[in-house]
C-alpha cells in the first residue's frame, strides 16, 4: 500500500511514522508513507499556500492552486483508490471503514489547516471526507496519522500475529475483552482463574462473555 499526506506542516507527523509497528511496516515495505509539503507547490516567493476567506471571517484558508497543483502531479504517477479529506465534518471514522481502506492499494489524504481548505477542492476533487470524532483540531495533520495507523495495522504482514488485529475491539460490534499477564498474583489482585486453565474452548466463551458484558456497560449503542 502506498499512502500520500498532503499537509501544510508535515513534519508534525513525522514521529508517528518513525516509531513501533508503523516504523517496521515501512522498512519491511509493506507500506510506502509520504509526508508531502504543500507550499513546495506554491507559485508565490515566500511559499504562501493561504489567504483571507472572500466575505471576510477571522482565520485563514488553504489555497486551492498549490493543492491543485500537488494533487495533479501525484495522480500523473499514482492511480488513487481514494483522495481522503479529513474534516470534521466527514463521516466519523469506525473500524468498518479502516476494514475497507486497508484493501486499497493507493491512498491520498489531504489534511487541513487554519480555517479549512477551499470549498472547490472538497467540491471537486476529493472522493471522501472522514472525521475522528467530534471535535476540532488545528490540522488534519493528527488525524490523519491515526487513519494511517488504523488501516496500516490491517495490512497482512504488520502484526507478528495477524490474529491480533481481529480481536480488536470494534471487529465484530463489541468491545474487547479484558487482557491480563505476568504476575497471576499482583498484591492480592488475582487474574481469573479461567485464563489459567489451559482449557482453550472455555477461554473462548469466556472472553467472548466479557465483550459482550463490556460492550453492555460502556458502549449499548454498538449492540443495536
Amino acid at each position: 500500500m502506498r499512502i500520500d499526506i498532503l499537509s501544510a506542516v508535515p513534519d508534525l507527523m513525522e514521529s508517528a511514522f518513525s516509531h513501533s509497528i508503523l516504523k517496521r511496516a515501512i522498512k519491511n515495505g509493506l507500506v510506502e508513507v509520504n509526508l508531502i509539503n504543500l507550499r513546495d507547490y506554491s507559485t508565490h516567493k515566500q511559499k504562501q499556500i493561504d489567504d483571507y476567506a472572500f466575505g471576510g471571517g477571522a482565520g485563514m484558508v488553504l489555497m486551492i492552486e498549490p493543492i491543485a497543483a500537488c494533487m495533479a502531479d501525484l495522480k500523473a504517477k499514482t492511480v488513487y483508490d481514494e483522495v481522503i479529506y479529513m474534516s470534521p465534518d466527514g463521516e466519523l471514522l469506525n473500524q468498518g471503514i479502516c476494514n475497507q481502506l486497508s484493501l486499497k492499494k493507493n491512498l491520498m489524504i489531504l489534511c487541513g489547516h487554519y480555517k479549512g481548505v477551499d470549498e472547490r477542492i472538497r467540491e471537486h476533487l476529493i472522493t471522501r471526507e472522514i472525521s475522528i470524532g467530534d471535535f476540532v483540531l488545528s490540522g488534519g495533520e493528527l488525524p490523519a496519522a491515526v487513519l494511517s495507523d488504523a488501516v496500516i495495522r490491517l495490512i497482512p504482514g504488520v502484526l507478528n500475529d495477524e490474529t491480533s488485529a481481529l480481536s480488536d475491539s470494534f471487529q465484530d460490534n463489541l468491545l474487547a475483552p479484558p487482557v491480563y499477564t505476568r504476575p497471576a498474583d499482583y498484591q492480592g489482585w488475582k487474574v481469573p482463574d479461567i485464563l489459567l486453565s489451559g482449557h482453550s474452548a472455555n477461554i473462548d466463551k469466556w472472553r467472548h462473555e466479557q465483550s459482550v458484558e463490556r460492550t453492555k456497560k460502556r458502549r449499548p449503542d454498538m449492540l443495536k
